[in-house]
């Protein structure tokens, strides 16, 4: 497996960690819709959060944020549709995005809550 690939995993990991440390209960990882997938499906205070993570060793060239463009969100949404159809879901829906920079044991973790809206929900 590629390096970046590894890194992805752990950065993963760490993300389920810190989330589970502050109160959200995991759903499902890795959740597949035909060729699309949500990261982290987590629930919380009576809202689903659809939680896409994003992992880099720096940041020196780009923002990992600036991995979740336009096309990107369009995809979560059109997978988190397919997600809550399947589970006949109620619940309100929000997308959040979480960003790892630097080593497994040391990332630096930001948590942007309610990143973007759908007008699907």
């Amino acid at each position: 497996m590629a390096e970046h690939n590894d890194l992805g995993k752990i950065g993963e990991e760490a993300a389920v960690k810190y989330l589970e440390n502050n109160g959200f209960v995991i759903r499902h990882r890795n959740w597949r819709y035909k060729h699309l997938e949500l990261d982290i499906v987590a629930y919380k205070d009576g809202e689903i959060r659809v939680i896409e993570v994003k992992t880099r060793s720096n940041d020196d060239f780009k923002d990992p944020i600036e991995g979740v463009n336009r096309l990107k969100r369009k995809r979560l949404m059109k997978a988190t549709d397919a997600y809550i159809k399947y589970f006949n879901l109620e619940e309100p829906v929000f997308f959040d995005i979480i960003t790892l920079v630097g080593a497994a044991g040391s990332f630096r973790i930001e948590h942007v809550e309610y990143a973007f809206n759908s007008m699907l929900y």
